[in-house]
């Protein structure tokens, strides 16, 4: 029986077919990157990207940026077919609940998840030290920013897309004041947005590949299906000539997420292509958002590609989630909880 995506549909979701004779799960898109290097005045890379579907067909996205001086912001892009992006010749501005100005010093690593007529963005933000800062839009002109969610460190917030028996869930991966040479994926939910608990641990580092030994992350918002929450994260592996960022993807249970059902023991991708090879921080596929169709079955995955360049990689859910369950390896918790 096939898997079915319960989301909603995306009818011009950008997408290429798989090349012929390759039994690849997930595959680039022949045209990447599909954002270079200084794509605006000032700017001398936008790369990890929140994109989610917009107005009249189009699409709207948050956006690394990093300015000549090397300082990352928040930058919000549109276009209309997902792929061809324009952007704003100005930081995204934030407000607080009073409508008094409250930019981040620094912001990065965006997510951007639609629950009810707000959009919600998660970024890194510091606060002391890396946090996840949250914020919400319904014109992506005016973003309230909330209290953050938790205190440092912490990085790689990714709200779940609708409330889980009452509750707002959200991923998150316990950090240090540095780039971690640790981490797992851990689980919190709140009634308001405002007071977090109830913490899970999720996912562990680890396995029998290399490619996710270091740390892991979440990636875009998790994906309902039929089969359960498709989650793709990234997965980092410490190698003599630095870390290795690459793709994975797991499946949580539908009604309680902190366990995992299924968790694929290959990567999905890593860097292979000479703009995720090379860049700013070489060797980097960084995934941030995810754009689906029911009625095809399509996924559409945005990243980050070296710190330098926005790429897309394409795969149908029956691919990916029987890739998964081909390829399903227990880990640590989940080897011993006979998961």
């Amino acid at each position: 029986m096939s898997t079915k995506l319960i989301t909603d549909p995306i009818r011009n979701l950008p997408w290429e077919d798989r090349p012929a004779g390759s039994n690849a799960p997930v595959w680039r898109y022949s045209h990447n990157p599909i954002v270079r290097r200084n794509p605006v005045e000032g700017i001398a890379r936008i790369f990890n990207s929140a994109v989610v579907p917009w107005k009249n067909g189009g699409f709207i996205g948050v956006f690394r940026a990093e300015t000549v001086a090397t300082l990352p912001h928040l930058r919000v892009g549109r276009s209309q077919n997902g792929i061809d992006w324009s952007f704003e010749n100005h930081q995204l501005e934030m407000v607080d609940e009073t409508g008094k100005s409250w930019n981040p010093y620094y912001a990065y690593d965006p997510r951007v998840v639609k629950l009810g007529e707000d959009y919600f963005v998660i970024w890194c933000t510091e606060a002391h030290g890396p946090a996840i800062g949250l914020a919400k839009t319904r014109d992506f002109v005016k973003f309230v920013r909330l209290e953050n969610p938790f205190i440092p460190f912490n990085r790689n917030g990714v709200l779940f897309p609708r409330k889980i028996n009452g509750n707002y869930r959200i991923l998150s991966r316990a950090s240090d004041n540095g780039h971690t040479p640790f981490g797992d994926i851990f689980l919190s939910e709140s009634p308001d947005l405002v007071f977090w608990g109830k913490h899970r641990h999720v996912m562990e580092r680890g396995g029998n590949g290399w490619w996710q030994g270091l740390k892991i992350g979440g990636g875009p918002a998790p994906i309902e299906t039929s089969e359960g929450w498709l989650l793709f994260y990234h997965g980092v592996a410490n190698t003599c000539n630095g870390y290795v960022y690459s793709m994975g993807a797991a499946i949580l249970d539908i009604d309680e997420p902190s366990k995992v059902k299924y968790r694929c023991k290959n990567y999905l991708l890593t860097p292979e292509m000479p703009y995720e090879e090379t860049g700013f921080v070489p060797n980097v596929v960084f995934p941030c958002a995810a754009l689906t169709d029911p009625e095809t079955g399509r996924i559409a995955i945005y990243y980050g590609a070296a710190d330098s360049y926005v790429a897309l990689a394409f795969t149908t859910v029956d691919l990916v989630v029987d890739y998964i369950k081909a390829n399903h390896e227990s880990v640590g918790r989940d080897a011993e909880l006979g998961r």
